[in-house]
């Protein structure tokens, strides 16, 4: 099911006054500044806005599990496979009925101050926790909630688990999630402050690995450091692959968006450059896109590629890989079908769920925003 015929075509109105008037910020409005004249390594879109037919690869909407939501941010699975959704503005978490997408509101979480692109923002959950990223009215932290057993659907009192990470307007990083090796990941923005990003001892602008407690995860690159990697400026899609490797998507500036893999104590170079730079001590990106067609947030892994969620740009880009590199050029799909798209999630078995963005401020809600997308990788 397509957007409503009237917001597509107020979108075909609107959208030169949209780039014009944009500003910075984690959704991709940032200042017009055209990318440099030279070749996106992104393949273009076909005329439709859709990836052309391409075999193994190929995604298709499949439904919608639920619609009504209010600028959703993060999604977790629950054992059994329904869904936690975050609200960033309303600070609530929804649960979703992973086969009939009824919803039922778990409440707010205290603690959480709203504001520019913070708010309440990651989720993941393990073993009876859930885990959310949040904006308080210090600092960004991460809590953990207890839930489920005998409390039902009520969520415990958030319990501190790692706090002090810079907050700003922008720039707040947000996603969280458990690796392979069991330990807990987090992307953080810089907060604006570029200067944050190159600096060990702050916890903004970077990648974080932790004990499920919160503590500097048993082999971090730098001793007595929850910090895995850094140089980065807003960090909010991580996933792995098959083979346990770490990919990011990271919002650029005005020029390269990205898609790093991402090894422990690298450096992948904010501020002193943005995409593909080939200087020695900083990693380059696997995938770089113009801002206009990305602005990532959200990414996950199916079927050797990965895909990732594009709020500017409105599309779900799949970039395929061979083991740690690229295998071929990036394809769009969706290309402004559901208007901005924030959150993917793999949902095993070649099927994705995918979480649209429209009523976070920055898009044109039409009936039904925000929505769960039932996706399916053939």
């Amino acid at each position: 099911m397509s957007r409503p015929a009237v917001v597509k075509a107020l979108w075909g109105a609107a959208v030169l006054v949209l780039v014009a008037g944009c500003s910075s910020g984690d959704t991709g409005e940032r200042p017009n500044t055209a990318p440099p004249a030279s070749v996106s390594p992104s393949a273009p879109p076909s005329a439709s806005g859709s990836a052309p037919p391409s075999g193994a690869g190929r995604v298709s909407v499949a439904g919608t599990l639920t619609e009504g939501l209010k600028s959703p941010w993060g999604v977790a699975e629950l054992p059994g496979g329904d869904l936690l959704v975050s609200s960033r503005d309303e600070r609530t978490i929804t649960r979703v009925d992973g086969r009939t997408g009824a919803k039922t509101d778990l409440g707010e979480v205290p603690g959480v101050v709203p504001g520019g692109e913070g708010g309440l923002l990651g989720l993941a959950v393990r073993d009876g926790w859930v885990y959310a990223y949040l904006t308080a009215s210090s600092d960004n932290r991460i809590v953990r909630m207890r839930y489920g057993g005998a409390d039902g659907d009520r969520l415990g009192a958030p319990q501190p688990v790692l706090t002090g990470i810079p907050k700003g307007v922008v720039h707040n990083g947000g996603r969280i999630a458990f690796g392979p090796d069991g330990m807990l990941y987090a992307g953080t923005g810089e907060t604006g402050r570029t200067g944050l990003a190159q600096d060990r001892s702050s916890l903004g602008g970077k990648i974080l690995r932790m004990t499920p407690e919160g503590r500097p995860a048993p082999g971090n690159p730098f001793a007595g450091s929850v910090v895995y990697s850094y140089g980065h400026r807003n960090v909010q899609g991580i996933a792995w692959d098959a083979a346990g490797r770490l990919w990011a998507a990271e919002f650029g500036q005005n020029t390269w968006d990205e898609l790093n893999l991402v090894e422990p104590g690298r450096n992948y170079g904010w501020p002193e450059v943005e995409g593909r730079a080939g200087r020695a001590g900083f990693v380059d990106p696997v995938a770089q896109w113009p801002t206009s067609e990305a602005s990532p947030s959200g990414i996950a892994y199916a079927r050797g590629a990965i895909w990732m969620a594009a709020l500017r740009g409105e599309r779900l880009w799949r970039v395929p890989l061979s083991g740690a590199e690229r295998s071929g050029d990036p394809e769009a799909f969706l290309t402004q079908e559901y208007g901005r798209l924030r959150t993917v999630v793999s949902a095993g078995d070649g099927r994705l769920w995918l979480v649209t963005s429209e009523t976070d401020t920055r898009g044109t809600p039409g009936p039904g925003d925000d929505r769960i997308l039932r996706l399916e990788v053939s």
